[in-house]
């Protein structure tokens, strides 16, 4: 085989890798989907591997705080209501992956071509824009939380050596740089279809630490810790201001609405599952998986926490160092978050690298660094192929979003932001256009009444998070020590 080929050439390639007689002997559709791509192989177990992955992130570590700003009543209320919206958008989006029809229309690769499909005009750049910013926001999110999870290891050992008030800054930066070099190997692989096996070890990872944070938190319980609580959380006069009150508030509903943000890699997933049952019921029945698992985490770590921690809750319970021991068990727990957040960042990636490069073909098409692949042989992995304008681009977008990280290391305002700009316009409003436009349902109808109060309702959410996340962000930015851990 030569040692290189054009890469948009998939038929092609496969036939050259493929041995004759086994395309002779067998019929042409084993080989290929109803779109003329390879045989899709996603199955539900990888779908909810893959969601669960998206999903149970860096917020879980967050909820804790968020359940203590809003107290026993509205905090579960909320993290309820957020599970039931997600999973009933998540429906409706997941039976717009083909159209006209959920079952036999043509195939839509992304979320914009889905919107194009169903709604079309100016709402598609609006779709492309909300969804791949908040992207881009959660990959430098994740740059984030992964540095201060390897921090927090070294400083969990620095107190069990020097004391739980000895002064153990470390800086963030370091850390950073090394998780954008891992990243740079890791988003050579060629495309989503391919990370199966990553978010399998990043979804065991995600319930590691969240199984450490709970028992953690039981203990702490069981202990008869003395913390303070209530049914409206934080209370004004005594841990906080009124106006703290009301920003803290806006704040912890952005730091929910991120911790259910899947809505963004959906269509990406629906696309690796193979087409022998229909694809729109096997996404719902992993969505119902991947929502009901994350939801019973979110309560138990929210709710225990709070419980654990009080008013008192840090902001991020494994890393703000409301443990300290037993410190083997902290480290574990933080290695294990680093390690789910190296795939998680490589799930919200790939669509990323999948858009661009795509256009970039096919504006391009002639060209042979965009769209040559060289292979070369890896020992003990076989034959590999590079291509350089991948290796160039990818390798980029790492280093700029770490950068960005560098300059923006804050933990919760940055997630109740990212959670606020992508809720409302990717998981709510273009699944509900989408499902009101596929379904026909008629002006003024009671279900389509029904819908648009829904809609509306979370863009109010929406605004008042985002406006939350922008004041505390606002607020750090002026405090801000260079050089000093973020909590």
């Amino acid at each position: 085989m030569t040692g290189e080929f054009p890469k948009n050439n998939a038929a092609a390639m496969y036939v050259e890798q493929t041995p004759p007689e086994s395309l002779e002997n067998g019929d042409p559709k084993n080989f290929y989907d109803d779109d003329g791509r390879e045989k899709r192989t996603g199955t539900l177990m990888t779908a909810s591997a893959h969601i669960i992955t998206a999903v149970i992130g860096s917020g879980v570590l967050s909820l804790a705080w968020a359940i203590a700003q809003l107290g026993w009543v509205a905090g579960p209320a909320i993290l309820f209501a957020f599970s039931f919206i997600t999973y009933f958008t998540s429906t409706l989006l997941a039976d717009c992956y083909r159209s006209p029809g959920p079952v036999t229309g043509k195939r839509n690769y992304t979320y914009m071509d889905v919107v194009r499909s169903h709604l079309g005009g100016i709402k598609v750049q609006l779709c492309g824009l909300a969804q791949y910013g908040n992207l881009i926001g959660v990959t430098i999110g994740y740059t984030i939380t992964a540095s201060i999870s390897i921090v927090a290891v070294k400083r969990s050992n620095c107190f069990h050596k020097h004391g739980h008030h000895a002064k153990c800054n470390i800086s963030n930066y370091p850390f950073m740089a090394i998780f954008a070099a891992i990243q740079i190997v890791l988003s050579q692989i060629p495309n989503f279809h391919e990370l199966s096996w990553l978010s399998i070890v990043a979804a065991v990872m995600s319930f590691a630490y969240s199984s450490i944070g709970l028992g953690l938190s039981i203990a702490r319980v069981a202990g008869g810790a003395h913390v303070k609580t209530s049914l409206t959380g934080v209370e004004v006069g005594v841990d906080v201001s009124g106006s703290e009150k009301v920003w803290r508030t806006f704040q912890a509903i952005g730091d929910i609405a991120f911790a259910y943000a899947y809505s963004t890699v959906l269509i990406e997933i629906q696309d690796t599952l193979k087409s022998t049952k229909p694809e729109n019921k096997v996404m719902k029945k992993a969505s119902g998986v991947g929502v009901t698992t994350t939801t019973l985490f979110y309560v138990l770590c929210g709710c225990i926490g709070y419980a654990a921690f009080g008013n008192n809750a840090p902001g991020n319970f494994l890393t703000g160092f409301g443990f300290f021991e037993p410190f083997w068990l902290i480290d574990f727990a933080n290695i294990c978050i680093a390690i789910h957040l190296i795939g998680a960042y490589q799930v919200f990636a790939q669509p990323i690298f999948g858009f661009i490069e795509s256009r970039c073909s096919s504006r391009w098409p002639d060209s042979k660094f965009i769209n040559t692949e060289h292979g070369i042989n890896v020992p003990f992995c076989g034959r590999y192929y590079i291509n350089f304008f991948r290796l160039v681009w990818r390798t980029t977008y790492v280093i700029v979003t770490s950068v960005i990280a560098m300059i923006f290391p804050f933990f919760n305002e940055i997630l109740g932001l990212i959670g606020a700009a992508s809720f409302y316009p990717l998981t709510v409003y273009f699944p509900i256009e989408m499902h009101i436009a596929q379904a026909k349902i008629p002006k003024y109808s009671f279900r389509w009444i029904w819908l648009k109060v829904l809609s509306w309702a979370c863009l109010v959410v929406s605004l008042v998070a985002a406006a939350g996340s922008i004041q505390g962000l606002a607020k750090d930015v002026k405090t801000y020590k260079p050089f000093k851990t973020q909590e």
